[in-house]
Formats: C-alpha cells, sequence, structure tokens
C-alpha cells in the first residue's frame, strides 16, 4: 500500500512530504486506520534536540485522528468505519498497565520513542525500499495511513469533528488529565497553571470545566488573553509571582501545573502552593532543578506526570463528552495545514504563533 507521508530524515533538516511503502497490513490486535488529522506536538519537534534517541528516518506524528478501514482479528473490539482517536502506546501486561496506569507502562520509552516494535522494523519503508522506523507511539500518523494496535485507538461518536480530534490522545489528554486525574481538582479548589500552551490552556479549560478558581501565569499577553477567555485570572510572568498568586488564591494554590520546564517557574510555583499543596510537572527538564528551601516544607508535594495520568479509553471520551457540553472548547486551539504544509506548521508552532498547529493529509 502506497501512500504520502512526512519522512523526517535528520535530526536538521526539514519533513519532506513523500511516498511511502505498508508492505502489510494490520496483524492480529492491530487496526489500519484512514487519518484524517494529526495535531503537532512539541514531542514531535523535541525529536531534533535529542540527536541519538529517537532513530531516523522516521514518520513521526502521534496525535492522529480516523476512519478505521481494516481490522486485524475480531479481538479488536473495532469495526470498519469506527471514528478513533489514536494515543500512546503500551504492552498492556506490565505492573502499570494492569493497574489502569498505562502512561507508566514498563516499556513505555521502547514503545513510543526508541523506535516501536521490533517486529515492525520492515514493514514500512520509503519508496525505494528503505526502512523507515517502526511506529512513533504506535502510530506514526504524520501520514494518509496508520496501522496502531487497538489498545491505542479509542472510537468517538462520528458525529464529531474527527479532523480535529487527534490533540485529545496527547496534548490536550495531558494538560486535562493532570487537572481531573492527578489533581481530582473540583469546586473550591485553586489550581495555578504555568505556561499557556496547548498543555496549559487545556488545563485552564478543565479546571474550569471542575469548577476551580483558575490561575493562568505567562509571558505573552495574547496567550494570557485565551486564558481569561477560558475562565482563568491572567497573570503576568514576572515580578513576586508567589505573592500574587498567594493574594489570588486567599493564600495559596492547592494545585500548581507546570508546563514549562523552567526551574525558576517551578521554584516560584512552589513557592505559591498553600500548605500541603501538590505541583505537577509535565515537561522534560532538560537541566539540574536546584531547590530552594522550604519549597517543600509544610507538606508540599512535587510529582512529575505523564500523559495526565490518563487511561485513553476512559479520558478521551470524557473530554469529548465535555466539549459537546460546550465545556472544554479545545477547537479553539487550532489552525489546521495541510500535510503538505508540515514546516511552515513546524516554525508557526516553534514561534509562537499557533497554539496547535494540525495537519490534513
Amino acid at each position: 500500500m502506497r501512500f504520502d507521508a512526512a519522512v523526517l530524515r535528520s535530526y536538521e533538516d526539514p519533513f519532506a512530504v513523500e511516498e511511502v511503502i505498508l508492505n502489510a497490513g494490520p496483524d492480529d490486535g492491530e487496526v489500519l486506520v484512514r487519518i484524517a488529522g494529526c495535531g503537532l506536538c512539541r514531542t514531535d519537534l523535541a525529536v531534533r534536540r535529542s540527536a541519538g534517541r529517537s532513530p531516523l528516518p522516521a514518520v513521526l506524528g502521534h496525535e492522529g485522528a480516523g476512519v478505521v478501514v481494516e481490522a486485524g482479528g475480531a479481538g479488536t473490539g473495532l469495526n470498519p468505519g469506527d471514528h478513533v482517536v489514536l494515543s500512546f502506546d503500551s504492552c498492556g501486561h506490565c505492573r502499570s498497565c494492569l493497574g489502569a496506569a498505562p502512561a507508566y507502562c514498563a516499556d513505555f520509552a521502547a514503545l513510543n520513542l526508541f523506535g516501536g516494535r521490533a517486529e515492525n522494523a520492515t514493514r514500512f519503508t520509503d519508496a525505494t525500499g528503505g526502512t523507515l522506523a517502526p511506529r512513533w507511539f504506535g502510530q506514526s500518523s504524520f501520514a494518509a495511513y496508520a496501522v496502531v494496535p487497538a489498545r491505542n485507538a479509542v472510537r468517538v461518536d462520528p458525529a464529531l469533528p474527527l479532523e480535529l480530534l487527534g490533540p485529545l490522545g496527547c496534548g490536550f489528554l495531558t494538560g486535562a488529565g493532570a487537572v481531573l486525574n492527578s489533581f481530582g481538582a473540583g469546586p473550591g479548589d485553586t489550581v495555578a497553571v504555568l505556561g499557556a500552551g496547548a498543555v496549559g490552556l487545556a488545563a485552564v479549560m478543565a479546571a474550569t470545566a471542575a469548577g476551580a478558581v483558575v490561575v493562568a501565569v505567562d509571558r505573552h499577553p495574547e496567550r494570557l488573553a485565551l486564558a481569561e477567555e477560558f475562565g482563568a485570572i491572567a497573570l503576568p510572568a514576572s515580578g513576586d509571582l508567589p505573592g500574587r498568586v498567594r493574594r489570588l488564591t486567599d493564600g495559596g494554590a492547592r494545585f500548581a501545573l507546570d508546563t514549562t520546564g523552567s526551574a525558576p517557574l517551578i521554584n516560584d510555583a512552589l513557592r505559591s502552593l498553600r500548605p500541603r499543596g501538590h505541583l505537577g510537572l509535565v515537561a522534560r527538564l532538560h537541566t539540574e532543578l536546584p531547590l530552594e528551601p522550604g519549597t517543600l516544607d509544610r507538606g508540599r508535594r512535587l510529582s512529575h506526570i505523564c500523559e495526565g495520568d490518563a487511561v485513553p479509553a476512559l479520558m478521551i471520551p470524557r473530554l469529548t463528552g465535555l466539549w459537546q457540553a460546550g465545556r472544554f472548547p479545545f477547537d479553539q486551539l487550532i489552525r489546521t495545514y495541510p500535510l503538505a504544509d508540515i514546516n511552515e506548521a513546524e516554525a508557526d508552532c516553534e514561534a509562537g504563533r499557533v497554539v496547535k498547529p494540525v495537519l490534513i493529509p
């Protein structure tokens, strides 16, 4: 099967949209999906900054959504014509997977970041027969088609705007899941969100939907204006940030979510918490994190949150339900681009001109 995909051949070069070949259809437990749209996530772009880890050449993309074309065996629970959102891969049988925590799968890094399942190594090639790295995050969905484990694919209501749903499988899932799952925020709680990008704004929407008071912190006025539209109190990232947050939250936030990976902001966030407050980190840290004295006093907690502590099959329908009720307007963050314009979408994302690019094959 031949179709177009965006191939990244080196860590420095632009994406090249070219013909690729799928040499075999779905095996048992897999489905072939025609991609309707795929979000461009900063994790895809971070491949350029992690040379030696993610193998190339590869087709990236891990926020896909589309229509099932073919199911491999009867055990997938999916049928041709089903609309699905694709999420991260997991083994399904380690302690974390069996404990409803697939984001902490024992094989998460191997399956999602470092080349995928070894048995798929020769199934996906370029037009000359050159091997492409096996499925990125179980999908490689910067393409017209993707073969994915059925466990990655979550059936959704066909009335939903399918081409826009892909980011619910990762970026929006992470921000909203951190608030709703990791924190369990509800009415009367206070949540500070540092960084008003795609993940941070999803957290703002989820916290507002949960009835919490939300303070959004960012350097960019236009991002703060968006956060205000979604119900947050906007706060520029300058001056005495902990003091201002504490004043706005009656003594300190119960929860804080850092999406920036900035060590100074993380320390500010810890000082913004009330006693026994919880700060969650979702960004990968690329520097040491020296904690200032007293930041973890009085029962304050610091943890890393992966994929919003979500079970995608449960969380994605929850988010689409909130969207249908007008309480999670994620579509307002999206700008669509043809797949052929992936390099323009990357440039716009890196420059902050767009919150969430979605590529349409």
